[in-house]
């Protein structure tokens, strides 16, 4: 090539790979409707008989871990579909398919107006999940916040160095930030245990319930 070859920087072709994927699933449960009617009752009975725990709560009500053993048969199909998916979805390092018999830890949630919960992962297991029985409205008018929020795992890494600049491309935005989802009544969110995430506070009137899962080994 000539000098004058060099004179004016190349239009490369390129291709960007997203590598290392972080596994978000959503979805709609079959027959939610009839699912939630069953579940609220249980949940805001349990709520009135029984003091809440503490964990990641920022108020709001929070059941003990053995909600399995007093869910009904409504729970039991939530869990056993969750289950179902997570195999689906799951695989051996070779890329075999698995059909684990997982265990599940699971607890229902109330918040209501202010309520929320920091961030925080699941330790001990290999998928978590939360499903919404009711969404306090935030289905309809997402300003009632209650959003279910989600951590970069790489942490603030990637904005220290120059935090004004992003990549180019759908998930760039929020290298170093958040994502947000906003639930709805019957959506199911599975996400890996080591993920952090937590609640945005709730500003509506109603009552806003979700199911909060793990499945491990």
């Amino acid at each position: 090539m000539s000098d004058s070859a060099f004179s004016k920087p190349a239009d490369m072709k390129a291709e960007m790979n997203g590598l290392f994927p972080t596994p978000i699933l959503t979805g709609l449960l079959p027959g939610a409707e009839e699912v939630n009617r069953s579940l609220k009752q249980i949940i805001l009975e349990k709520e009135r008989t029984s003091a809440s725990t503490q964990h990641s709560n920022l108020g709001g009500w929070q059941s003990t871990w053995d909600f399995p053993e007093w869910g009904g048969d409504a729970l039991h199909y939530m869990l056993e579909s969750a289950k179902k998916l997570a195999n689906r979805v799951t695989t051996r390092r070779d890329g075999k398919p698995v059909s684990i018999d997982w265990k599940v830890t699971c607890w229902a949630n109330v918040n209501r107006s202010g309520q929320g919960n920091e961030f925080h992962t699941h330790p001990g297991a290999f998928w978590s999940g939360s499903y919404y029985v009711e969404d306090g409205g935030i289905g309809q008018d997402p300003s009632l916040g209650g959003e279910f929020e989600i951590q970069d795992p790489r942490g603030a890494a990637p904005v220290m160095y120059a935090p004004e600049l992003s990549i180019g491309g759908a998930a760039g935005a929020s290298m170093g930030a958040a994502e947000s989802l906003s639930p709805r009544a019957g959506m199911l969110i599975m996400f890996p245990s080591w993920l952090q995430h937590g609640v945005r506070p709730y500003g509506g009137e109603r009552e806003r319930i979700s199911i909060a899962f793990n499945l491990r080994l």
